[in-house]
């Protein structure tokens, strides 16, 4: 069937339904792609042991966590010794002599903020791209621009107080007692806008990882674009899992290169935050964003902007491809439930 000459109608899934499709992407992608990090990070403790306070980048898949080195001893997972001579012996040392399980260390922590953000910012996507073609029409290629940036700026907002709230927890064992003392604190002496520090990096580095207009096209619109040429010529009006996949992959690497700098000045504004408060450094922690950038050229060169390019690529790729799929393949899945609920009625 032609994809441009209309098509059978197409049922429609409930927001609650599509919370639940990119609830399960978003875990499914944590549980494919946390090892590859674990692994990452293990090698690097081996190679240039973690002392005490020192950062490291955590990621699930889903997004990136600045974690502290909390101990000297070897207890933490990210301290065990191994005696890796490479990535594939990491992982069947890991197993071998630490259990499957630990290649998954760290992970359930990051999903407290990951999985909502996740869900937020597929649903929202999802609700305004059909709203927007409900009211402009089908046509559009802003569309998924649009919605992209506002799915996103909303995912970021909501989640931004919870990124503060775990990057200090994770600096001292607080108690909820403690906790609630530091939040309280932090809203009297700086105002309630104290809780959303970090966020305007984070929206520079998210937002154009939706839609980057200087790049001509970035995430959901490569996606659109790429997912639809793909249907047309295979002649399918609905995408299949493998189309999904696919156009999940090329779309992430694109916008994974395009939105390197800004997840450099991000990963290295939360690290200021973790010396600062350690008192190891004096520098303002108010630095902005551009002047983080300058201060990354000055010293290592316009190349300092793009370090960890092929571990990013080899990580989002497949990261971006799982989850979406998989959201996709749900979608179809309560599609076809809601159309066998219609035939019944």
């Amino acid at each position: 069937m032609d994809p441009e000459a209309g098509g059978p109608q197409i049922i429609k899934v409930t927001p609650l339904q599509q919370m639940l499709a990119s609830c399960t992407g978003a875990v499914l992608t944590s549980l494919m792609v946390t090892p590859l990090d674990v692994v990452k990070i293990r090698l690097q403790a081996q190679n240039n042991p973690f002392s005490k306070g020192k950062c490291f980048v955590y990621s699930n898949g889903l997004m990136d966590h600045v974690c502290v080195c909390e101990e000297e001893s070897n207890k933490a997972w990210y301290k065990k010794p191994g005696c890796f001579r490479g990535t594939l012996d990491a992982f069947l040392k890991i197993i071998r002599n630490e259990g499957i399980k630990s290649l998954w260390s760290g992970l359930p922590p990051t999903l407290v903020m990951a999985v909502p953000a996740t869900v937020i910012y597929f649903t929202c996507y999802d609700q305004l791209t059909d709203l927007l073609r409900c009211k402009l029409g089908e046509n559009g290629s802003y569309i998924p621009i649009v919605a992209g940036i506002v799915a996103r700026f909303g995912a970021v907002t909501v989640i931004s107080p919870l990124e503060l709230i775990r990057t200090k927890m994770q600096s001292k064992k607080f108690s909820y007692k403690e906790l609630h003392q530091f939040v309280s604190k932090r809203v009297s002496e700086d105002g309630w806008i104290s809780l959303w520090r970090g966020w305007a990096p984070t929206v520079l580095r998210d937002v154009p990882f939706s839609v980057l207009l200087l790049a001509f096209s970035m995430y959901w619109y490569n996606y659109e674009v790429l997912k639809k040429w793909l249907c047309e010529k295979s002649g399918l009006y609905e995408p299949t899992f493998m189309i999904s996949f696919t156009s999940g992959a090329l779309s992430g690497s694109f916008a994974a290169v395009a939105t390197l700098p800004f997840d450099v000045v991000k990963t290295q504004k939360q690290t200021q935050l973790w010396m600062y408060e350690s008192h190891k450094i004096s520098m303002p922690l108010h630095m902005s964003t551009w002047a983080i950038m300058k201060n990354i050229v000055a010293k290592n060169g316009f190349s300092g902007l793009f370090t960890g390019l092929i571990p990013r690529l080899i990580k989002i790729a497949p990261a971006c491809a799982i989850m979406i799929s998989t959201y996709e393949f749900g979608k179809v899945f309560f599609q076809k439930q809601n159309a066998r609920k219609q035939q019944y009625q």
